[in-house]
């Protein structure tokens, strides 16, 4: 298992473990609410690693990061944001999955010049809908429970600027939809690639966690799009 690194991101102490070698490009893994830690990102990270150098990030709240008396999805994009400049990092591509995928899309509009390439793994744009109140899993959680509430109500009611900025990436884009299976609007997804000048649109049949499910498959659609940007 990859050891746990950390950095200071504005107060806000962020983990991340790390595969490759360290002058090889550099790729940001952001996980969706209620992941990252040990298993969530391994495969697909391990795949990379012979040509790049590969961060899995635990977000704020979430697995070794730092819980925070306050949980937003501008926030989480900031976060991307001073974690590069801790790092050091200039250029990197994002890969984002769920939550992971709006935050990874939202930096690279936000920030188009720190990125080569974007990966969005089922997440599209974002319209309000109807609230369906979470769960708690029963016992002990390797995450902030607060932040899922939090975020998911963002999620419910989203700020309608983020759909225009999405509709603004101008950075090699690729958009990976889980099909059918999975719970996501898949119209969504698919009007984001449409809107996007340099987006394109796999669908990977495998539900809601491609890159858990078909690691294989997620894994080449990535090399794919990665090849042909500057990383």
């Amino acid at each position: 298992m990859n050891n746990y690194e950390h950095v200071d991101v504005g107060g806000v102490r962020l983990a991340y473990r790390t595969w490759g070698e360290p002058d090889a490009p550099p790729v940001i893994l952001l996980h969706g609410i209620g992941g990252g830690g040990p298993g969530d990102w391994d495969t697909v990270a391990e795949q990379l690693a012979d040509r790049w150098r590969v961060y899995a990030v635990d977000q704020r709240g979430h697995g070794r990061g730092d819980r925070t008396a306050g949980y937003a999805i501008d926030l989480l994009v900031a976060d991307v944001a001073g974690l590069l400049d801790a790092l050091g990092l200039k250029r990197v591509a994002v890969i984002g999955h769920s939550l992971g995928g709006v935050v990874a899309y939202l930096f690279a509009a936000r920030f188009p010049e720190r990125v080569d390439a974007l990966v969005v793994e089922d997440a599209g744009l974002m319209y309000p809908r109807t609230p369906v109140p979470p769960q708690r899993p029963e016992g002990e959680l390797s995450f902030d429970w607060d932040a899922v509430l939090a975020l998911r109500s963002q999620i419910d009611e989203p700020d309608p600027r983020w759909r225009d900025e999405a509709r603004g990436v101008t950075v090699p884009t690729l958009l990976i939809s889980g099909g059918p299976a999975s719970h996501v609007r898949q119209e969504t997804i698919a009007e984001l690639a449409q809107a996007l000048p340099h987006g394109e649109l796999t669908v990977i049949d495998a539900g809601h966690l491609v890159h858990q499910e078909r690691p294989a498959e997620f894994v080449a659609a990535v090399r794919e799009l990665l090849a042909t940007s500057r990383t």
